[in-house]
């Protein structure tokens, strides 16, 4: 049978590769059938065609794009035939000959100037620039520029475009290629743009110059071609004065993406070019989508802070302009009556899409240029909207005020009693509209101006939310007001909240029994959220609360109720939370139960109940710790479930004119990549990255409970570490993985591992510990990075010790690229401050870019600690190929925290790996020695505590630094704010290394003043580590008399007395147990042994609560 189907295809190919070219033509429309089995068979001859002749498979589908007279036919040969010449795995160029190549390369050529189809000339156009970015690097390919020269100074409109799509192209893909005919390039834009009566060449000739500036990396490049510019916008006035506003928008997208990558180029026109595009956006005659499209360009150029900080700050008439034309925007609201029958599913209604491109630029505006800028244009708007006659202009200033308080939040703290007035002010308007818009302004100022608009305006905000909340007329109204309640306690302390605590349970309880599902679920939102944030306070109010939520959680079961009874589960956990598992455990049960029969039932992909159970669950879990136990077993098979979520994609190619179906779909999210356009269902995302969330919960809370899930938990969550299509997905994952290899060391250690031993553990580490470093290697996120380090770091503190020589080596190599990738980001952000409007705001901006970046280097520090600590001497080697990395942190151009992670790391090895450690001391004890004197308190501690540690480890090798060392602690300890908050933490370590110097180095000093002087330092109350240890110094000194610190006749005694009194006094902190029980046993052998006289005026040295308090300790 298989030799028949064999010759079959072989006749089949040879009709199709035959003289007679209609079966290949049938071939390559059966690969466009909508028939499978039609399709798939045509596929199958394809490949066959392309593995046994890639020759002849060539030059049929040349002959076809260039000869066929159906359309869909020669449309489908050009993109078939460019798939066969992209570079990557499908590509035949290198198995084709001379012979071929050249036939190709000229039937191609000669097609765009025959056909006629604009739609093909455009797929032809891409084919030859997708061969000729392979070809022409390497200059095989000599014909092709003098033809696009050729073309674009021909008389015909349609080779003059194609040359223009094809230079496009070319500069996007291999633009270096290009720089070398700038020159005529450039007179070639020029002459075209200036005189072209084509709109269509003259888009595509934008295209191009855009693409190719874009392409320039010198700017000397860049700004030859300036002069273009005006002619650039010109082809956009040009086409709105003509009424082809299709043409005018294409250009305005083309604007956009240069204003969003080279906005540098823009600058010496800035005016003429922002103001062109603000009177488009004023322009009521146009098309919404032009003026949309128009503003976009301007906040595009507000947002282009990493290429041209604060350039638009230096344009406030423009600022006020846009604002201007953004609140007008918001006015566009319309009073629909569905707005207030308060139906969930008229959740917008009245909002037009002017309405919501101007929220979200409002947001957009004020998050890229600040309040400083900002705030000064708002108010003086808003009071101009606020004392007008018509509601909308209140509504307008209200939802304003709302968009910009992000972006705005540090200069709205410093006036907030301006914006609570203003806001507070129209929760008495007439028009329900507006009230509801000062309820939201609210909401969204407790959250972006917290905690400080709770801690100064609780006892005016609350009563007005209390009071919206009784607006029976307006269910919207008073939903809305308990979803602000919401907000504000988010953001606030339990004694804040818990003076109203009795009006606005009583006024929520009333809400849940409205019949209003919007008012109910803002309700139960809000009690959760109240609940949360008044944690025990929240128990007097749980008797009358929970049956109201059980109620619910048990009868909405209709479809429509979905949503309510999700947030009654979410409400339920969130109280059970808050009281305790003594008050809550008899309700548990019975919300279980009902929890268990749901997760059996079946549900709709898009049901929320999903998602809110899963959180309820987990937060179940923390409530009732081990006696969750017995409920894993129904949890986590839908749990596991939902976290391998495969994410829902479709891919389509970036320039094809079909956009993803339902692009007005809200749950879907496009993100373009190279040429692929990438669409994602963000509701199947989301569900994953709470289910990841919660396995990660689960972990933490049951610790060697969770361990029988492990075996198929890892394999699940380890893979997510490089799930590029959401953030939340891999912070989950990555904060996971500390957690299982816990849980799994735990069970072992307590032998509730099934018989696994120690063997078990290393598997699981060796799956882990490689798979974090490889997602750091790849991750571009900042701030993930500095997780996964902080997981790498807990990974090794779990299971450092199993590591081999070539894992270690592995994370060695990382550190390593992770200092290098931090620090040439660092170099980006330098460069960035060098831009001509580089100001204040943007210096605030940098700095905590490089916060962050802090942070990196911190958990490098952190990392390096464990591993030394881990491996002591034998990680050394490790710590020399690093120098050279690690060196330069130590210097004076470096911040504070890179210099105190430096000299931490130097601690540690110093430390840990004491003798092997002392040929590091050379050339690290300079540093450590200047860095005792440090500006920076926590770099002073870092170094002190460093001299401790060498003076107790480095011998003879510390020996002549002594003299030193004493005056760089002396400056510490004696500085007049030495013992201010900041600085107590030096201090102590200071002592504690003085402490250090006179046990081990005692032959150096002279110790009749220095002892005496360190025990007049005593006790150290703030390190408590240090003060445990210099305290216990201070007991063995004392039991075996130490001369010097006793001083001649003991007259030291009575400081001695009063040290122990002082940290016997303070509890567990100051002194282990063992230490002070020595203490005590010290001060009875000295009531004993001291003759009466001296024992009396020691005890009076005391203070009295001291002399009571060691009076008791004696006595018991």
């Amino acid at each position: 049978m298989a030799a028949e189907s064999t010759q079959l295809q072989q006749a089949q190919l040879a009709a199709i590769l035959g003289q007679d070219p209609a079966p290949f033509e049938t071939l390559i429309s059966h690969l466009m059938s909508s028939a499978n089995e039609q399709r798939s068979q045509a596929e199958a001859i394809f490949n066959l065609l392309k593995q046994n002749d890639p020759n002849s498979l060539a030059l049929k589908l040349a002959h076809l794009l260039s000869s066929s007279v159906h359309l869909e036919a020669r449309a489908m040969a050009t993109i078939l035939l460019r798939k066969q010449l992209t570079r990557d795995d499908s590509f035949i160029w290198p198995q084709l000959t001379e012979s071929t190549r050249s036939a190709v390369k000229n039937i191609l050529l000669s097609a765009i100037q025959n056909e006629e189809s604009k739609s093909i000339i455009k797929k032809l156009c891409d084919t030859v620039s997708e061969l000729a970015s392979s070809l022409l690097p390497d200059n095989q390919w000599p014909e092709i520029l003098p033809f696009m020269f050729q073309c674009v100074t021909s008389s015909s409109p349609k080779l003059q475009e194609s040359a223009f799509l094809m230079f496009s192209q070319l500069a996007q893909f291999i633009g270096e290629t290009l720089i070398p005919y700038i020159t005529d390039l450039h007179t070639v834009f020029l002459n075209v743009l200036n005189s072209s009566p084509n709109p269509d060449v003259k888009i595509a000739a934008l295209s191009a110059v855009i693409n190719f500036i874009q392409c320039l990396s010198s700017s000397n490049d860049r700004d030859r071609f300036q002069d273009l510019l005006p002619a650039m916008m010109r082809t956009l006035t040009e086409a709105l004065n003509s009424g082809q506003e299709a043409t005018a928008q294409e250009a305005l997208e083309l604007l956009i993406e240069l204003a969003g990558t080279e906005p540098r180029f823009l600058r010496r026109q800035i005016v003429d070019v922002v103001g062109s595009m603000l009177q488009i956006a004023e322009a009521e005659s146009l098309e919404e989508g032009t003026r949309h499209l128009a503003i976009e360009f301007v906040i595009t150029l507000a947002e282009a802070r990493e290429r041209a900080p604060g350039m638009m700050r230096k344009l406030p008439q423009f600022i006020s302009r846009l604002f201007a034309i953004l609140m007008k925007m918001l006015l566009d609201v319309e009073d629909d009556p569905a707005w207030h029958s308060a139906e969930t599913k008229d959740e917008d209604a009245g909002e037009t899409s002017n309405y919501s491109v101007g929220q979200e630029c409002l947001d957009r505006l004020a998050i890229s240029l600040g309040g400083n800028t900002i705030v000064p244009v708002a108010s003086e708007q808003f009071q101009a909207y606020l004392s007008a006659p018509e509601w909308q202009k209140h509504h307008s200033a209200l939802i304003a005020l709302a968009q910009i308080a992000e972006g705005c939040s540090k200069v709205m703290i410093k006036n907030l009693e301006q914006v609570v007035n203003m806001v507070l002010n129209s929760f008495q308007h007439p028009h329900p509209r507006v009230r509801w818009a000062a309820i939201n302004a609210i909401g969204q100022l407790s959250t972006d101006l917290g905690p400080d608009l709770q801690v100064q305006f609780h006892q005016r905000v609350l009563p007005a939310l209390a009071a919206a909340m009784d607006d029976f007329q307006n269910p919207r109204v008073q939903a809305h007001a308990a979803s602000a309640v919401l907000n504000f306690s988010e953001n606030c302390t339990p004694e804040i909240l818990t003076p109203y605590l009795d009006g606005i349970v009583h006024k929520l309880l009333l809400l849940l029994q409205n019949s209003k599902q919007m008012v109910q679920e803002g309700a139960l939102t809000a009690l959760a959220s109240v609940a949360d944030s008044s944690q025990e306070h929240f128990q007097k109010y749980y008797d009358a609360v929970m049956p109201y939520l059980k109620a619910i959680l048990v009868n909405a079961t209709d479809k429509s109720n979905r949503m309510l009874r999700a947030k009654a589960m979410e409400c339920i956990s969130l109280v059970g939370m808050a009281v305790g598992k003594d008050k809550f455990k008899d309700d548990a049960k019975q919300v279980m139960e009902v929890l268990m029969s749901l997760q059996g039932s079946p549900m709709e992909t898009d049901d929320p109940t999903t998602s809110y159970m899963l959180q309820a669950w987990a937060r179940l879990c923390k409530c009732l710790g081990q006696d969750f136990l017995r409920y894993m077993s129904v949890v986590m098979p839908p749990l596991l479930q939902s976290a391998q979520l495969k994410p829902d994609v479709t891919i389509t190619s970036a320039d094809s004119d079909d956009e993803i179906d339902d692009s007005d779909d809200e749950s879907m999210e496009t993100i373009t990549l190279g040429d692929k356009r990438i669409g994602i269902k963000t509701s199947v995302l989301e569900e994953k990255a709470t289910a990841c969330n919660m396995l990660c919960c689960y972990a933490d809370e049951l610790k060697e409970g969770f361990y029988p899930w492990i075996d198929q938990v890892a394999p699940t969550l380890v893979p997510l570490l490089k799930f590029y299509f959401h953030e939340e997905v891999r912070k989950a994952a990555v904060s996971a993985m500390p957690e299982l290899l816990r849980s799994a060391k735990l069970a072992v250690e307590k032998g509730l591992a099934q018989g696994r031993n120690e063997t078990y553990v290393k598997q699981l580490s060796d799956y882990i510990i490689p798979a974090l470093v490889e997602a750091l290697h790849k991750e571009p996120d900042t701030e993930i990075c500095a997780n996964m380090l902080d997981a790498l770091n807990e990974c090794l503190q779990i299971s450092g010790p199993l590591l081999d020589e070539n894992q270690v080596r592995s994370i060695v190599e990382e550190i390593k690229q992770v200092i290098t990738a931090s620090s040439s980001r660092k170099r980006e952000r330098a460069e960035r401050a060098k831009a001509e409007d580089f100001d204040a705001e943007e210096g605030e901006l940098l700095k905590e870019e490089n916060e962050q970046e802090e942070e990196v280097f911190d958990q490098v520090g952190e990392i390096l600690g464990t591993l030394i600590k881990t491996f002591k001497a034998s990680f050394l080697p490790f710590f020399d190929e690093l120098s050279s990395y690690l060196m330069p942190m130590w210097g004076k151009d470096k911040t504070a925290e890179e210099r105190r992670i430096a000299i931490c790391i130097f601690d540690d090895v110093a430390e840990q790996c004491r003798d092997a450690a002392l040929k590091y001391y050379d050339m690290h004890l300079p540093f450590l020695l200047e860095a005792c004197n440090d500006e920076n308190p926590d770099v002073r501690q870092a170094a002190v505590y460093g001299l401790g540690v060498c003076a107790e480890f480095g011998g003879s090798v510390f020996k002549p630094l002594v003299g030193e060392a004493l005056s760089r602690l002396n400056v510490v300890i004696r500085h007049p704010n030495a013992l201010q908050p900041d600085n107590v933490m030096a201090y102590d370590n200071a002592v504690s290394a003085l402490g250090k110097i006179c046990q081990f180095h005692r032959d150096s000093i002279d110790p009749t003043q220095v002892v005496p002087a360190w025990l007049s330092y005593l006790p150290i109350k703030s390190d408590l580590i240090e003060a445990k240890v210099v305290h216990d110094q201070l007991c063995s000194m004392v039991e075996r008399s130490d001369r010097d610190l006793l001083g001649p006749n003991n007259q030291y005694l009575p400081k001695v007395v009063s040290v122990f009194a002082e940290v016997l006094c303070a509890g567990k902190d100051l002194a282990s147990e063992q230490t002070a029980s020595r203490m005590i046993n010290l001060l009875r052998q000295l009531q004993q042994t001291l003759p009466p006289s001296t024992l009396a005026s020691t005890w009076s040295s005391l203070q009295p609560q001291q002399q009571l308090a060691l009076q008791s300790i004696l006595s018991s």
